[in-house]
């Protein structure tokens, strides 16, 4: 190209991308008007938004999910599942046909013994339901809970059971079940992202950000990560002399030239780049309204427990300093439901009682029980709890086996466990005050019901209407689900 002709494409490139900021600019404004330009002179054609709200397969019980996940594996023996029988043979050792072809993390299964609990256990509601001393907030929400305890995966170690419990695969790279939802669903929210994930750290998350992942998706369906208290969302203000007007003008400017490469490319990727700039300056207007808490009744923080005397704990496993974090993450997941966010991510770590199970649990309960409780109840308060869905679980449990890992001078903590654990569920079409399936007398077996993960899945895709055999995205040459080939809905579970 001769240098007239790069000085002429050069003048083409700004007047035209200027002229493209100015129409879009100006689309809008009229748009907020009730006018809509029709004529070519609108400018490049904008992209479908892939967030647009689309219809379910199926009449939808549930709008909204708001899953809290409680990473490590909470003792389900401990807090919802009691067995009078373990108890009585504390200390004795498991027959071996239990232990044949049984794989373990840590425990020394030769030499393991079964290990009581030392939790007291009532019943509560009009359907009775049990739970420990632990949980005495969220017993009180027993009628509009339904407990499962007979969920069952098959991986022992919690990257690939997370990986499971959280994207439907134990590979790495696939999309999260909120991923799914938002990609299924689109969102009701033009202001704040379908998928939000908020997560309260203690130890870190083994699995990472697959949690909440689009794997292979399009961007545009990966949960958005939000900060705590005070950076709930980073890098929301603009730098000092750049004005509204000027990072709205800059902002359309690079969006025109992703529209230019998409039209060459076709690649979704850019598609979903347009949409996050876009989200992004919307953002900035609509942050600050959604993090600001003075509205919110004294009566409402306290019953969340925001400011709760956090007790001394000698451990840095469980997470000091994270009562009021979760706290304000509970509240802010009714904020942004209300909101139109179709998928909120609760994620506390760690779960993970190896050893020190008495007090590190306790800990994690006490910090846990009156958020979750205050949510249910904030949510049934605002009439939001019938199409939100509520759910509490984690990759796996802990065994009714103590832990006797080698040089652990007392056996004081349970290993990983599969096989039999606890979920539970609450609102968007769930039928409340109902336990569905059981575990044999020392909590080994799923023999009631039993719930593999995938059959969890399909059964949440069904509440929000979505088939899980038809909701099917293609790459490398097949069509992929979130359960895979697997999966049955389970009917029980439905008002």
């Amino acid at each position: 190209m001769y240098p007239m002709d790069i000085a002429r494409a050069r003048r083409r490139f700004l007047t035209d991308s200027l002229w493209g900021v100015g129409t879009f600019t100006l689309a809008n404004l009229l748009q907020a008007d009730g006018i809509r330009p029709t004529s070519a002179s609108a400018g490049p054609p904008e992209v479908a938004n892939p967030l647009e709200p689309r219809l379910p397969h199926l009449p939808a019980r549930a709008k909204n999910c708001i899953y809290i996940y409680l990473e490590g594996g909470p003792s389900q023996m401990d807090l919802y599942d009691p067995k009078p029988k373990l108890n009585e043979l504390d200390g004795q050792p498991l027959p071996e046909s239990f232990l044949k072809n049984v794989q373990f993390a840590f425990l020394q299964k030769e030499t393991a013994q079964l290990m009581g609990s030392p939790r007291t256990f009532k019943k509560y509601g009009e359907c009775g339901m049990d739970f420990s001393d632990l949980l005495p907030y969220l017993s009180k929400c027993a009628d509009d809970l339904c407990m499962i305890r007979s969920v069952h995966c098959d991986q022992f170690n919690h990257v690939p059971a997370q990986l499971l419990m959280n994207c439907g695969s134990p590979i790495a790279g696939r999309p999260s079940l909120g991923a799914w939802l938002s990609y299924g669903l689109g969102s009701e929210s033009s202001n704040l992202p379908a998928h939000v994930s908020l997560v309260t750290t203690g130890r870190g998350i083994p699995g990472g950000s697959a949690s909440w992942s689009s794997g292979f998706l399009p961007s545009t369906y990966a949960g958005v990560l939000f900060g705590n208290e005070g950076n709930t969302v980073s890098n929301i203000e603009n730098p000092s002399g750049i004005t509204h007007a000027l990072q709205h003008a800059s902002i359309r400017g690079i969006n025109d030239l992703n529209r230019m490469r998409l039209d060459v490319t076709g690649d979704s990727e850019l598609a979903s780049r347009i949409q996050a700039y876009e989200l992004a300056f919307r953002l900035q207007s609509s942050a600050p309204e959604l993090v600001d808490l003075s509205g919110e009744t004294k009566a409402t923080l306290d019953m969340y427990g925001f400011d709760r005397q956090e007790p001394q704990i000698n451990s840095n496993r469980g997470g000091k300093g994270l009562f009021r974090p979760f706290a304000y993450n509970c509240l802010l997941a009714r904020r942004l439901v209300q909101r139109g966010v179709r998928v909120v991510n609760i994620i506390h770590s760690s779960w993970d009682h190896h050893s020190r199970l008495d007090p590190e649990l306790t800990h994690n309960a006490l910090m846990v029980d009156q958020p979750i409780a205050a949510l249910i109840q904030d949510l049934k308060r605002h009439g939001l709890l019938d199409d939100t869905l509520v759910v509490i679980g984690s990759e796996f449990g802990r065994t009714p086996l103590g832990e006797n890992r080698p040089n652990f001078k007392k056996v004081t903590g349970r290993d990983h466990h599969p096989f039999a654990f606890t979920i539970l569920m609450a609102g968007g079409g769930v039928k409340g005050g109902q336990i569905i399936g059981a575990s044999d007398e020392i909590g080994w077996h799923a023999v009631e019901d039993p719930v593999h993960v995938h059959d969890l899945h399909a059964t949440i895709l069904h509440l929000f209407g979505l088939d899980h055999t038809r909701l099917t995205y293609r790459v490398q040459g097949r069509d992929f689900r979130l359960t895979d080939v697997h999966g049955h809905v389970v009917e029980k579970i439905f008002a």
